[in-house]
């Protein structure tokens, strides 16, 4: 029976309820006072005993003091914030303690949660706490008037210390006052939560300037990484066609000449055979090339090298495929593979008499489908627009990677019975410049 989804949290500007908020500043006082006591001891033991040994380890902990109460803090927040704050250290470079202290003590973020722990320790939980005791205050005392007025034993209760309840319908009276009022007095309190904990956010989150900074390096090496890859592609494929191309159509021309001498038949049967052999090779050698990186698709662009892999396809294809201009030629060259890859496996596996390529470049993304009239049941993952599993097979894996590397997406739909759809969205800024 599926377990019925979760609802969706609430967004981080939401406001917590009046409970929860009052609960979130509450525990704040015995958390900062203790703090503040550690804070102390720390500083002051590890400054008297700074001439000796042991003051320099107190020292060292009071400065990374504030990693523990940082990471209590993100558990607490989730109190009133349901959206997790991540932890913004990093794994240290190796084991062992040297380690870890070198890399933290190199991180901004641990000066940034040492200063959240004296900010904490002296500010912030005294003024929770104020908070938080005015409202116990105010409503405790008017709620336990009767109780003061029954202990007190002379029928009489001084209230809040402003006025005195002389009988016992002024007392009751006075108790529903303070319960009307505890939720109006309460109510303040979660606004007052809401924003310590937009502070607690905005001191132990990493900046957004330096995530925005390391998610821009990113994307540029993972392009850099792109290019690379495609230039090395390319010098493979020169290097076959102006190389081992050239030796074997040498070879095998020359085996060619020799038939045409009229050896003796032992001699004919063997350079026979030869030429033969050459002549596969130089087959093989040229389907190669044609894998690496076809001509069709530099010379000619996308559309022309999926209209070639159509006539080449043991089945047959339709294709109405719509690229105004040329594109990058890592997203023309991803885009071509993926189209392959899918028409191979169709040829294989699907027992489709008919194939359709469709495709249009349309708000920035080309967005290309294979969908053939196969029996269906292609393995995919079960993770609804996730790209195809390993265990299916490498090829439609190695297809995902090239296209997520670009940003884009690989979608797979073969319910038993078929069809089969094959989809890829990838971005496709228009080329510039081309290699």
């Amino acid at each position: 029976m599926p377990t019925p989804s979760p609802s969706p949290p609430s967004s981080p500007g939401s406001t917590p309820t009046s409970l929860r908020a009052a609960f979130y500043l509450l525990t704040s006082v015995p958390l900062g006072s203790v703090t503040l006591v550690a804070l102390l001891l720390l500083a002051g033991a590890g400054s008297a005993l700074a001439v000796l040994v042991i003051g320099v380890p107190l020292l060292l902990t009071l400065v990374l003091s504030g990693i523990p109460l940082a990471a209590l803090e993100r558990r607490r927040l989730r109190l009133i914030d349901p959206v997790p704050l991540a932890d913004p250290h990093r794994e240290p470079p190796a084991p062992g303690l040297a380690s870890w202290l070198r890399t933290r003590l190199q991180e901004r973020c641990t000066w940034r949660e040492l200063a959240y722990a004296l900010l904490f320790a002296f500010v912030l939980w005294p003024l929770e706490a104020l908070a938080v005791g005015t409202v116990l205050l105010v409503c405790g005392g008017l709620i336990g008037t009767p109780v003061m007025m029954a202990v007190g034993g002379d029928g009489e209760a001084r209230v809040l210390k402003l006025w005195l309840a002389d009988s016992w319908p002024e007392a009751f009276a006075v108790l529903v006052a303070g319960v009307v009022l505890l939720p109006m007095l309460t109510w303040p309190l979660r606004f007052v939560a809401r924003g310590r904990a937009v502070l607690t956010r905005a001191l132990l989150s990493p900046p957004e300037a330096a995530l925005d900074s390391r998610i821009a390096e990113l994307d540029r090496s993972r392009m850099r990484l792109v290019d690379a890859f495609e230039a090395e592609r390319r010098r493979i494929e020169r290097d076959l066609h102006d190389g081992a191309q050239q030796r074997l159509v040498a070879l095998s021309m020359t085996l060619g000449l020799a038939r045409l001498e009229k050896p003796s038949e032992p001699l004919a049967g063997l350079l026979e055979r030869a030429h033969e052999e050459a002549s596969a090779a130089l087959v093989e050698i040229r389907e190669l090339i044609h894998g690496i990186h076809p001509h069709v698709l530099t010379d000619r662009g996308l559309v022309a090298a999926v209209e070639d892999l159509a006539d080449r396809s043991p089945i047959p294809v339709d294709v109405r495929l719509t690229v105004p201009d040329r594109l990058l030629e890592a997203v023309e060259t991803a885009v071509y593979f993926a189209v392959s890859e899918a028409l191979t496996n169709v040829a294989k596996h699907s027992g489709a008499t008919r194939v359709t390529v469709t495709g249009e470049a349309a708000h920035g993304r080309l967005a290309v489908a294979v969908e053939d009239d196969g029996r269906g049941g292609a393995v995919a993952d079960p993770g609804a627009g996730a790209a195809p599993d390993a265990s299916g097979g490498t090829g439609l894996q190695g297809v995902a990677d090239r296209l997520s590397v670009l940003g884009g997406a690989l979608l797979l739909s073969s319910p038993p019975g078929g069809p089969t759809v094959f989809r890829l969205e990838v971005p496709c800024p228009p080329a510039d410049s081309r290699t």
